[in-house]
């Protein structure tokens, strides 16, 4: 992972696969789940380039996502010196069963736990279950202990959960309800139905949307949004996936948020300024403020 590069100011350069730079936001917002630490293409963009586009288009910060050990502690390393951005720390759902034994996956969800102690780290994620890539018995037992691990860590230093819900709505809000849910959870990359979003709003759980809510097929996920509080939504890349229309096919990334939060409002009828600043108020409430704990 190549290390953090700074300019002193921004061309507008970057690799040419890349969607332009949309118009820029009047009031900035954040983006609550990306991760820069995957390459997309060839040429992908650095981490600066990441962060001067973010704030050409007047972006306020992301969370940067881990899925491993390795990129949990990329995450908290970058964060704890750039301003722009917050770190998440977990074991994807699809890694715990590619350990051997419990013993190892509980060797490195322990490494997750003296990540999350980090002052720029403020959400335990993506963790949760996913039932789309993982099959067997054993396989689906390593993802619940997992995830059941990575809820009890979130709690022990107060900080936000971040789930990842493939396919596994049901057993996704059982265990949260049989384990105890942290006091700000995210369900990342919403994708559930109106009942789900009922759950959500019933227990005060965050639903996160992405470029996903764009696409045609979609309308669960439109109809979700309409039908929670405001105070529960936030917005998110999990780039470079998910990029939004009319866009899809080329990589995703922090800089085009304009696109979907101008979507979202168009949808909901509000003001691009307004949701911004509604999101903003969200976001800070699940992860806390951008500008406390660099080194």
């Amino acid at each position: 992972m190549e290390p953090i590069r700074t300019r002193s100011s921004y061309d507008g350069s970057k690799p040419a696969h890349y969607p332009q730079l949309p118009e820029a936001l009047e009031v900035g917002t954040y983006d609550n789940h990306t991760h820069l630490e995957i390459a997309d293409g060839e040429t992908p963009m650095t981490v600066a380039e990441h962060l001067e586009a973010m704030r050409a288009v007047g972006m306020l910060g992301a969370v940067q996502v881990g899925v491993t050990l390795e990129s949990s502690q990329w995450s908290a390393e970058v964060a704890s010196k750039e301003p722009m951005l917050l770190a998440a720390v977990a074991l994807h759902p699809n890694e715990a069963p590619l350990y051997e034994t419990r013993a190892a996956l509980d060797d490195a969800i322990a490494g997750i736990a003296q990540l999350a102690t980090q002052p720029r780290v403020r959400a335990i994620g993506e963790t949760g279950l996913d039932f789309f890539r993982t099959e067997g018995d054993g396989a689906l037992a390593a993802q619940l202990h997992s995830f059941e691990s990575h809820i009890e860590i979130a709690k022990q230093n107060d900080i936000a959960l971040m789930i990842h819900d493939r396919d596994a709505h049901s057993d996704v809000v059982k265990t949260l309800k049989r384990v105890g849910a942290p006091e700000r959870t995210v369900f990342h990359c919403y994708s559930g139905d109106l009942e789900l979003a009922s759950i959500c709003q019933e227990n005060g759980w965050y639903l996160s949307f992405a470029g996903n809510i764009t696409f045609k097929k979609n309308q669960h996920l439109r109809d979700s949004l309409l039908s929670v509080s405001p105070e529960l939504i936030l917005i998110e890349t999990d780039a470079p996936f998910l990029t939004p229309e009319p866009l899809r096919g080329r990589p995703n990334a922090p800089y085009l948020v304009p696109h979907t939060l101008r979507y979202m409002a168009n949808l909901m009828e509000w003001d691009v300024v307004r949701l911004a600043k509604q999101i903003n108020e969200n976001t800070e409430r699940v992860y806390g403020s951008w500008a406390e704990g660099l080194s």
